[in-house]
């Protein structure tokens, strides 16, 4: 299979052993927050404010193969696509069914999902970012319990503009040295930027670097986004029952943390699924986040985009997005529910066929 291991080979073998020829759920967790519109810091959507309609147009994409939200597809200043586009094409070609969870946005998808009482984030700078952390942990819990349940695994991916700042942020909160680790939609990662919007926030909750270790509720509600709170409840239930691949990049290592301060055992049965992009980032550090608390394997799929015939998917070589949707994590799923049967380059065939289709290229 075209896949890498990123870290801690033993665990990543014997979880890619115990999902090969199986399938999983796929689970979209939806949410935005008000830190993503701080300008410099994020390539989801092509003006600040555009970033509301990115999660619900993510959504709708998997599910309809069409945004109802917005016209087109969303993409980043530069016209490059969603991440989305991988996730749909591997989720496709591989016929592994997908439900989404509303961790808390402000425009609500026009497809069916379900919904954990969250709210929208508001401005981390704020220091007070997420309402209701601790219910929504509670509701997910059982919602991915029940999933789990119906499903042979469960892949757990994320749709939340801004995310690799609030990651930091609860980071930071927890302890866990991220400072010049996140990783960036942007080619140029803004780390100083991110830092100070950091700074601001647990300046603002009246707390410093390290403050909220053992109370992960807390870091999310002073400096974190409303989609860690769905995420950690969900993986926790769901690995109760079944493994879970938790597909994205730097986001989820904040999650990781806060599942680790809150039930650590529930991470026996996880790895972390993401890109060659992330897992090869020179200006991000996934495996020094992790393997600073805890020993879950991070496996990337190895997309290259760079024989494209489209400009527009060429330019992922380049840094620019490298993740999200859980487009590793479900192109992971894709080739091991196949056997290795769906390969890069299978997956490059149908994401450009998808792409051509839904730009309207003739």
């Amino acid at each position: 299979m075209d896949l890498i291991v990123a870290n801690n080979e033993l665990k990543a073998k014997a979880f890619l052993q115990e999902i090969e020829g199986k399938t999983p759920l796929f689970i979209a967790t939806l949410a935005t927050t008000e830190t993503g519109k701080i300008p410099g810091l994020s390539a989801a959507g092509a003006n600040p404010d555009f970033t509301d309609f990115t999660p619900p147009a993510d959504a709708e994409l998997l599910l309809l193969g069409k945004c109802k939200s917005i016209q087109g597809v969303p993409i980043t200043p530069d016209g490059i696509p969603t991440p989305a586009l991988i996730t749909a094409s591997a989720l496709h070609l591989a016929d592994i069914p997908a439900l989404i969870v509303n961790g808390g946005v402000k425009v609500k998808p026009q497809i069916p999902y379900i919904n954990v009482n969250g709210s929208p984030g508001r401005d981390i700078r704020t220091g007070d970012s997420v309402d209701n952390v601790e219910e929504v942990i509670d509701r997910a819990k059982v919602v991915g319990e029940h999933l789990a349940k119906a499903s042979e695994y469960l892949v757990i991916g994320e749709s939340v503009p801004g995310g690799t700042t609030t990651a930091l942020g609860v980071l930071a909160a927890l302890n866990v040295n991220a400072q010049g680790k996140v990783s960036s939609t942007l080619p140029d990662n803004p780390h100083n930027l991110k830092a100070e919007v950091v700074a601001v926030g647990l300046k603002a909750a009246a707390q410093k670097f390290g403050n909220f270790k053992g109370d992960p509720i807390k870091a999310i509600s002073a400096v974190g986004d409303p989609m860690m709170a769905a995420v950690a409840g969900l993986v926790i239930g769901g690995s109760r029952q079944t493994p879970v691949l938790m597909a994205g990049g730097t986001q989820m290592t904040a999650v990781l943390a806060v599942i680790n301060a809150l039930e650590p055992k529930a991470l026996c049965n996880v790895a972390v699924g993401t890109t060659r992009w992330v897992a090869k980032d020179k200006s991000s550090d996934i495996c020094g986040i992790v393997n600073q608390f805890c020993e879950v394997p991070i496996i990337a799929a190895d997309l290259d985009f760079g024989s494209s015939k489209y400009p527009g998917l060429q330019i992922y070589e380049t840094g620019l997005v490298k993740e999200g949707v859980g487009a590793g994590g479900a192109s992971i799923a894709a080739m091991a529910k196949t056997g290795g049967a769906v390969d890069k380059q299978i997956l490059l065939k149908e994401i450009e066929r998808n792409y051509a289709s839904l730009m309207q290229i003739k």
